[in-house]
């Protein structure tokens, strides 16, 4: 996601692959000498979104802790992000506006993607809880927050002219005439005996009966 950058990985040319590879193995294996699961990608950008959040904590004018962050500082950190965004949204004013496929660049700015900030929260508001932090004070599940990425959502969906909403999936249709197929049923002694549907089974009775 187009948050903070973060600064390229040292040998990204691929010098140096073996020796890092080596040390990784190496610091994963724990004191025992069993091999330590490696956190899964989810974990780790947690991780790294929550230590962006402690720093600008930390950067607040006056310095904020973590016990008096309300979603307002919530909301403050997730403009704050917008700096960073890759997402151009257009203003009401652009010729683009609603347009997926823009023809040419233009002015308006960029943006964080309104996806990008909903799964930001949901990492945010699940690290809170994990350092501590109690689920009712919890400022990421604030309702000032839901509201801010409903409104980025639709003001991004109409800027964009995408849709954010889920589609649901539609049903195979039932093939026509298929409950009039009669099934048959294996018993005990390997006869097969045929089990119609009621309809077909009265409509046998009243011949039976003629």
């Amino acid at each position: 996601m187009d948050l903070v950058p973060q600064p390229d990985s040292p040998h990204s040319d691929g010098s140096g692959g073996a020796t890092s590879g080596a040390s990784s193995a190496v610091s994963s294996l724990s004191p025992g000498g069993a091999v330590s699961p490696s956190p899964s990608r989810y974990e780790s950008q947690k991780r790294r979104d929550w230590n962006t959040f402690g720093q600008y904590l930390r950067n607040h004018r006056p310095p904020l802790s973590l016990a008096r962050c309300s979603g307002a500082h919530v909301l403050e950190f997730l403009r704050y992000l917008d700096q960073f965004g890759k997402t151009k949204v257009h203003a009401a004013g652009c010729p683009f506006f609603g347009h997926p496929v823009p023809p040419a660049p233009c002015p308006c700015p960029l943006r964080q993607a309104w996806g990008s900030l909903d799964a930001l929260v949901g990492r945010l508001r699940a690290a809170y809880e994990e350092n501590g932090g109690r689920p009712e004070n919890n400022p990421f599940g604030a309702r000032a927050v839901r509201l801010y990425l409903r409104e980025v959502r639709e003001h991004q969906s109409r800027a964009r002219g995408v849709s954010y909403d889920k589609k649901k999936r539609r049903k195979p249709p039932h093939p026509p005439g298929s409950a009039d197929i009669p099934s048959h049923e294996g018993n005990s002694n390997g006869h097969h005996h045929y089990v119609f549907p009621p309809s077909l089974q009265l409509a046998t009775e009243l011949l039976l009966t003629i």
